[in-house]
């Protein structure tokens, strides 16, 4: 494809190379710049992508253009074929539950037998292929070019996480969605988004976009849910587990091994626990109908689901000791969480062990701390991404949080590995410790970037150690 073809009618300028140029693939880091590329520097305040068009030409790259967040999600969409297109999309969008919300329709739907595509936080997959994964939500040109590649490859669905970032910055602008889905709002990104109110915005704007024709699914028990939908022009479909609504579902019994749900008056047994996984495994139902999948053979397949990889993972050690693993790095994910454990594990004590991320919302530091100081018996304070912070710095603002009675149960321990040490080592048993935070990840990000740590490996050896 021409160059003239890929920007016209854009706000673009050539830094390099002539309408004419013959492009051959596009990238938006300079990095990535290959013989034939064209590189598109996106206009920025902090760093402009002009300043590396040399490095891209270096590499190989036959043509550079300068161009906004927006116009890089055209070229995107347009060398690539607008591949969304091609695919019945769905998205969700929420502060928790993107993750598993869509790799359990992933699996629901590669059970039922269709080919499908995935776009999430813990990876991204083409049928049955993985690719790791940077960001939630993608930039324009990973998604359209692992869209097209779904495609070609013969996949009817994809299923993505869109955050409230990427929406901002224009990554899903162009996309043709089918299903929208919003799961909840809670307090997150605010070092990003600087105010609850800009927060919702961005998220809002996925459900403006919505075309004409697609399905918006919302969260009604949540108090922005309605708000979410309330200018989009796709049909509206809502579910709650506490009032009538288009989908609804009701706890019947749970334990540790799953829960008996109550979906539009059929009862089903799930592998998934706690009120945070009902909603989730509702807006999965709800999307499924939405794309025109049958009632039973929906609830048969989410029958057999597993959860997430890193969401509530139970590993079973010696002496009736029980780690889990869990993402939990919000209040409220936290919240549900340890709710969740008091609800259907019988313990002599809950551990919960959290640390927060450096470089990021400082504001949730003390309400993590208060929400693990009503629910733990223990709390173990630690390291999670410190980044370019002093994890005792920030151990510190997450200790004012804890009131003088929640100070005596708490232990500050900055290396994560110790800290899982003495949780397992002093918990007085049957005990369960979760383990909250990195959950999926098997990496810490320090200043001086990132190196290996997996949970699963630390508790294991752990284990065999008792």
């Amino acid at each position: 494809m021409i160059l003239s073809k890929l920007i016209q009618g854009l706000d673009a300028e050539i830094l390099a190379g002539t309408a004419a140029t013959e492009i051959k693939s596009v990238c938006c880091d300079s990095r990535r710049a290959t013989a034939g590329a064209l590189f598109v520097a996106v206009r920025g305040t902090a760093v402009d992508g002009g300043d590396f068009v040399p490095d891209a030409l270096a590499r190989g790259a036959a043509a550079a253009v300068r161009t906004d967040r927006e116009g890089l999600a055209a070229v995107a969409d347009r060398f690539y074929g607008h591949p969304s297109g091609e695919l019945k999309l769905v998205g969700i969008t929420g502060t928790n539950g993107k993750t598993t919300t869509v790799t359990l329709l992933y699996n629901l739907f590669r059970s039922m037998g269709y080919e499908c595509g995935l776009l999430s936080t813990i990876a991204n997959y083409v049928g049955a292929r993985k690719s790791e994964t940077a960001n939630t939500t993608a930039d324009p040109v990973t998604i359209n070019s692992l869209m097209r590649e779904m495609v070609d490859e013969g996949c009817e669905y994809c299923f993505m996480e869109v955050s409230s970032i990427g929406v901002e910055q224009h990554r899903t602008d162009f996309l043709d969605f089918n299903v929208g889905i919003f799961s909840n709002l809670t307090h997150d990104h605010l070092d990003y988004h600087k105010t609850v109110a800009e927060y919702l915005r961005c998220k809002k704007l996925f459900f403006d976009n919505l075309p004409k024709g697609a399905t918006a699914i919302t969260n009604i028990d949540d108090k922005h849910g309605l708000v979410m939908v309330q200018n989009t022009k796709a049909d509206v479909v809502t579910y709650s587990t506490r009032s009538g609504a288009d989908h609804t579902a009701r706890i019947m019994e749970q334990s540790i091994d799953g829960m008996l749900l109550r979906i539009d008056g059929t009862e089903v047994w799930t592998r998934l626990i706690g009120e945070h996984n009902a909603y989730n495994i509702l807006a999965i139902y709800s999307a499924a109908l939405a794309l025109g999948a049958d009632k039973e053979q929906t609830l048969v397949g989410i029958s057999r689901l597993q959860s997430a990889p890193g969401r509530l993972e139970t590993l079973r050690g010696p002496q009736g000791k029980t780690v889990v693993i869990d993402y939990a790095h919000t209040p409220d994910a936290l919240e549900n969480v340890l709710k969740t454990l008091r609800q259907v594990e019988p313990c002599r004590e809950l551990v919960c062990l959290f640390g927060c991320g450096g470089d990021r919302d400082r504001t949730k530091r003390p309400e993590m701390a208060a929400i693990a100081e009503q629910y733990a018996d223990r709390i173990f304070v630690t390291a999670d991404n410190s980044r370019s912070e002093k994890t005792e710095d920030i151990m510190a603002e997450i200790c004012t949080g804890f009131s003088p009675k929640g100070r005596l149960k708490a232990v500050c321990i900055a290396d994560r590995a110790e800290a899982i040490r003495a949780a397992v080592a002093m918990s007085q048993s049957p005990a369960t410790i979760l383990l909250a935070g990195k959950g999926h990840e098997t990496y810490q990000i320090e200043a001086t970037g990132k190196v290996h740590f997996d949970e699963h490996e630390v508790v294991e050896e752990i284990f065999k150690q008792i």
